[in-house]
């Protein structure tokens, strides 16, 4: 049965490929609207192709297959923010060259206890953390600050009257890179009843990949933007989801200058130095 059955590198290569892209298409869409619509789907499509396959229903599988045409047509009409996100976060991934970090200008605990200031303070905040998708078409809407953080500064910014208190800031590279920036505005039913910097927040994290806190400036709470949803956190839990999220937003800043080129160097560095010291034995 097994006589003919043989395994080659291209076929491994293209099992792993294949793992890799399914991996990471379930780690994207996990915990997600667009994971439950496509699981959904799934769930749709298995039963009826595995029914065709079986009993060789050539009518009914001429019309499921052109039902399920138009169903990944119409898909990606419907997951088109999701789909501009992927690629968006794709496009801003770099390979090859040193990203540019400024780890020792960031330091967690002090915006932590910054945001607690501001909510303690009833003053409204909105900060967006720049991950994978770049944030510059926003950053061009406010103004430029480049100045590392302190709590001095954020109470600064976001105290009325005061000229920058409206918008967000954006954090990049552990700076705060530009004040009173204009975001997208989410459209979601659920966030009617919310304040225009809730919205905001979601509507950004719905265009990039950003974290974004958004401090109340009427019950004086925070709350965390990410991927379309909007997570709201008691007085109690305030602090240490705070820290969380921060950690979450700045792991770029764990891995400073990490690309392709440096993984690989990584992973192959054991064997370049056994291949090294081989030819230093044969020469010797």
């Amino acid at each position: 049965m097994f006589e003919n059955f043989r395994v080659g590198i291209s076929d491994l290569a293209q099992i792993f490929i294949l793992s890799v892209v399914v991996y990471t298409l379930i780690h994207y869409v996990k915990g997600t609207r667009t994971g439950q619509v496509l699981m959904g789907f799934i769930r749709f499509v298995v039963p009826p192709a595995v029914l065709i396959w079986l009993f060789n229903w050539d009518v009914l599988g001429r019309i499921f297959f052109w039902t399920i045409v138009a169903l990944i047509i119409s898909m990606i009409v419907v997951f088109q923010e999701e789909i501009r996100r992927g690629l968006a976060l794709i496009g801003g991934e770099r390979l090859f060259g040193n990203a540019v970090t400024r780890k020792d200008a960031f330091v967690p605990e002090v915006l932590t206890r910054s945001i607690l200031y501001l909510a303690e303070a009833r003053l409204g905040a909105l900060i967006a953390f720049e991950r994978g998708i770049s944030l510059a078409a926003y950053e061009e809407s406010g103004v430029k600050v480049e100045a590392r953080i302190s709590r001095e500064l954020l109470v600064s910014i976001f105290t009325p009257p005061l000229p920058l208190h409206d918008g967000g800031i954006v954090i990049k590279n552990g700076l705060i890179s530009a004040a009173h920036c204009i975001f997208p505005v989410s459209n979601q039913p659920e966030l009617i009843s919310s304040g225009m910097r809730h919205r905001a927040a979601v509507g950004l994290s719905e265009e990039t990949d950003a974290v974004v806190i958004v401090v109340s400036e009427e019950r004086g709470s925070v709350s965390i933007a990410y991927n379309g949803e909007l997570h709201r956190y008691p007085a109690e839990k305030a602090e240490k989801m705070l820290r969380r999220w921060i950690a979450k937003s700045m792991t770029d800043q764990k891995r400073p200058g990490f690309t392709v080129t440096e993984w690989l160097a990584s992973k192959y560095e054991g064997v370049l130095k056994k291949f090294a010291g081989r030819r230093v034995r044969k020469e010797a």
